[in-house]
């Protein structure tokens, strides 16, 4: 089979992590005999700089020309000064919307040989770690009316939150479907108790679970949910939630599993093309130094070889080779422990990975 790849590697370590990625899906396609067409496109700060905007028209075409897109990370503090419209993150937000992504589907696993990485206390982290945080892309306070007016007590900013039934219900598909392919448990996170939306939002759920009479559902309210997360992460499975809440809330599952260097993304629409990135940013402080984690990134890309082209073989294939050279002890330098017997580059982490692949 051949795929067609739209590749963006953006900021920061974006150009370091994304091809190490592309390695392991050549590895992977040589394994299995796919081949795999890679056009580059420019998005984040990088565009700003060259072209002088964000998300430039060239790079909107190519994605919808291609079965998928691969992201690196975008941003850093060079443009934080920037006004709003040519601040990487608008590009990130406006490629969401034109390619129609509306659901954020992140991985939170804690690896076996990761434990000892893991912030939380032994017993806990003995329990595993293993959910599915299900976020609402494109509605919500990031996408509502915001401005900045002149008030009594001088200026007055805003941002707005609301939600549309259409909006809950088709991420709450989403979330219903993952829970019936796994433990048939989700949790919807919202704040009922204080946000209009969020009462809107808990109705919408609970009417929709008579569609799915198997799956066991629950409300939790966000701060709750932050506590327990750290508190007893093994009690989730799916958690359905809203943009804002969902952006948090994914942040810190990603640091009770050790590392936000280990966690993958894909983001969905309605077609089978997705958007694939780590959910972490473009960490300029060490960019050009070869000590990104990738593992991120290539596990972005075997969710893209599973959702988008239904390659379950191949996504295990990378998961079980990510898994092995992580039993062997060796690291990267965000998830070294006391134990670890070689730290590695982010060069070498991907050549490990590939070499596990090809056996």
């Amino acid at each position: 089979m051949k795929y067609n790849i739209a590749i963006i590697e953006g900021d920061g370590i974006g150009v370091e992590i994304v091809p190490q990625a592309l390695r392991v899906l050549e590895a992977v396609g040589g394994r299995f005999g796919h081949t795999f067409e890679f056009r580059y496109a420019l998005m984040g700060g990088c565009a700003v700089d060259k072209i002088g905007e964000p998300l430039p028209q060239e790079t909107v075409d190519a994605c919808l020309q291609s079965d998928s897109v691969l992201l690196g990370a975008i941003g850093g503090p060079k443009w934080d000064s920037y006004p709003s419209h040519l601040r990487p993150e608008a590009g990130l937000l406006g490629l969401r919307l034109a390619l129609g992504l509306y659901a954020n589907i992140r991985p939170a696993v804690l690896w076996k040989p990761l434990r000892n990485a893991c912030p939380l206390r032994a017993d806990i982290a003995a329990k595993g770690i293993d959910m599915v945080i299900v976020r609402e892309l494109t509605g919500g306070i990031y996408f509502g009316q915001r401005g900045r007016r002149e008030t009594n007590n001088g200026i007055e900013a805003f941002d707005t939150e609301s939600y549309s039934e259409m909006e809950i219900k088709r991420i709450a598909k989403i979330a219903y479907d993952t829970a019936m392919a796994r433990g048939k448990k989700l949790i919807s996170v919202d704040k009922a108790n204080v946000m209009e939306s969020s009462r809107l939002w808990r109705e919408t759920v609970h009417d929709m679970a008579k569609e799915y009479p198997e799956v066991k559902v629950s409300d939790m309210l966000v701060d709750n949910a932050a506590m327990q997360l750290v508190r007893d992460p093994s009690q989730f499975d799916v958690v359905l939630t809203s943009n804002i809440f969902g952006d948090i809330l994914s942040d810190e599952a990603a640091m009770i599993t050790g590392s936000i260097g280990m966690l993958a993304s894909a983001s969905f629409g309605e077609g089978k093309r997705g958007l694939y990135e780590p959910i972490h940013g473009s960490a300029p402080d060490i960019a050009g130094q070869d000590k990104a984690n990738p593992i991120a990134t290539i596990l972005s890309a075997a969710m893209m070889l599973k959702y988008s082209f239904g390659l379950h073989d191949e996504c295990a294939t990378i998961n079980s080779a990510v898994e092995r050279v992580l039993e062997s002890g060796v690291r990267t330098v965000d998830i070294r422990d006391a134990d670890t017997s070689q730290v590695v580059g982010t060069e070498k982490m991907g050549e490990l990975i590939c070499r596990e692949i090809e056996v």
